[in-house]
């Protein structure tokens, strides 16, 4: 299996002192779509201004297809897309221009990238804004923007940074589902996300980074196998006057209409509906209170000291 990349205890000391990343060690397979994540001021941006090269390393390698950044990092850039956190378009310029222009840096003929745009600016729901200048785009239109244009040379590596901060609900899932046709094309996506539903619908694969150490490195699954307990909201029919007697589950009535249940994992979903009907308890709707993968990340973070 194809390494898309590789990192081997990789430090970074700023002159202050302060050690932002401290024996980092992970890799992403070729084709894998992995979350990258941690609480601000965790080590995520310095790691990632580190394969872009905006940040200098102290110690340590990193590999791109197996090309080091330091020995052959000309190579890396043309295999390499990144979506910065911060959006930086040229304010004066047109959504169809900046895409266009950014081809021009990997040398592509420009009657395949006007063709490209064109692509990426449909697909992204933006050829109405061809013609306007990036300033005059909402925040969401320009970070769908910049998804463009970090796909305009067709990188075999697409690093996501917060990229849909800012995007409504609507578009946030339109850009999940061009992610997973990406992704199912061949491009690896290494993703950073404080949306942790959005890491646990889109990746196979994650990282958590805290005061610059990773603390965990598995699959998806396996992850959120160490879930013991799930909270769901239930939104019932007829109205409640009590909590039900459920075993394998804690119960909290919201109004009376709503329950609130905390189901251990032994119990599952499936026996807690099976008492429900046995108690003659009809269901009209159930969503998640929170995503198990967000409370494995705060059991993760929230014990780990800085030093």
């Amino acid at each position: 299996m194809t390494i898309a990349l590789s990192i081997e205890h990789l430090n970074k000391v700023y002159a202050n002192g302060l050690a932002a990343l401290k024996d980092v060690n992970f890799s992403v397979k070729q084709g894998d779509f992995f979350a990258l994540l941690g609480p601000n001021g965790a080590g995520k941006s310095t790691l990632i201004g580190i394969l872009c090269s905006l940040v200098r390393k102290t110690s340590g390698t990193v590999k791109i297809f197996d090309d080091d950044i330091d020995l052959n990092f000309s190579k890396v850039k043309q295999q390499m897309g990144v979506v910065p956190q911060e959006i930086n378009l040229n304010h004066f310029e047109t959504a169809f221009n900046i895409l266009v222009a950014q081809a021009g840096y990997y040398g592509m003929p420009r009657r395949l990238a006007k063709q490209r745009a064109e692509y990426y600016l449909k697909k992204l729901d933006l050829w109405d804004k061809r013609d306007t200048i990036s300033r005059r785009l909402s925040g969401g239109m320009r970070r769908r923007l910049m998804v463009a244009r970090a796909l305009m040379h067709q990188p075999k590596l697409l690093i996501l940074d917060e990229p849909t901060a800012g995007v409504d609900i609507e578009m946030r899932r339109s850009l999940w589902a061009l992610l997973r046709e990406i992704n199912a094309q061949g491009t690896t996506i290494i993703l950073t996300t404080h949306y942790l539903e959005e890491a646990e619908s889109l990746c196979r694969h994650i990282a958590i980074i805290n005061h610059g150490k990773v603390v965990e490195h598995t699959s998806m699954r396996q992850l959120l196998g160490q879930s013991n307990r799930e909270v769901v909201i239930l939104d019932m029919v007829d109205p409640l006057s009590k909590v039900p007697d459920l075993q394998g589950c804690t119960g909290t009535l919201v109004d009376p209409y709503t329950l609130e249940v905390v189901v251990e994992q032994d119990a599952g979903i499936s026996a807690l509906f099976t008492q429900l009907n046995t108690a003659q308890i009809t269901v009209k709707s159930m969503r998640n209170k929170a995503s198990r993968l967000e409370e494995l990340f705060v059991d993760l973070t929230k014990h780990q000291k800085s030093g």
